[in-house]
């Protein structure tokens, strides 16, 4: 196994603390690239004004339309309307049988968050019925790295997409 230092150098610290360990080819466990194209069941959440109002203070969002429902309706939504981050709360939930499926195959012992993008449609508001689908986009390696990329899609209850994503996560 190859060792990285982290910025900063070497320091006094332990072995495996503060340094990555990449694998090298003769240490890599074949990947398994099957499950590439497999889609999961829609999940279903029913996004509520309470959930909504919490997650907007937890992340210390204080605009109007995230708490105050009149302030919403005034801006022309029928309800508080969800920061666009709220992504996680709805989609995160379709995400866990990707995640945990044997076929795809990701040692959590060894897994860091390579990183989310997303990008937004129409606002979710409460009341809305978001139904999210995910996707195993690719599996690769690379540097002696394995990457598991998924893609989560959201729909309301209208059939508008509302949320897009790409969720990255990396084995060393």
């Amino acid at each position: 196994m190859q060792e990285c230092s982290t910025p900063g150098g070497e320091g006094n610290l332990p072995k495996g603390k503060g340094r990555v360990q990449v694998r090298n080819e003769e240490e890599s466990v074949a990947l398994k690239t099957d499950a590439v194209g497999k889609t999961y069941d829609a999940q279903t959440y029913a996004v509520g004004r309470e959930k909504v109002r919490e997650f907007a203070s937890a992340v210390g969002e204080e605009d109007p339309r995230y708490h105050d429902v009149e302030a919403a309706r005034e801006a022309g939504y029928a309800d508080v309307v969800a920061p666009p981050m709220f992504a996680v709360v709805f989609a995160g939930r379709a995400m866990g049988p990707a995640l945990f499926d044997p076929d795809v195959g990701i040692d959590f012992s060894r897994m860091v968050h390579g990183g989310q993008e997303f990008v937004w449609g129409p606002p979710v508001v409460a009341g809305d019925e978001i139904a999210t689908e995910v996707e195993v986009k690719d599996i690769a390696e690379r540097g002696g790295l394995q990457f598991f990329v998924f893609e989560s899609r959201s729909t309301n209850q209208d059939g508008d997409t509302v949320c897009t994503g790409t969720w990255t996560n990396i084995v060393r």
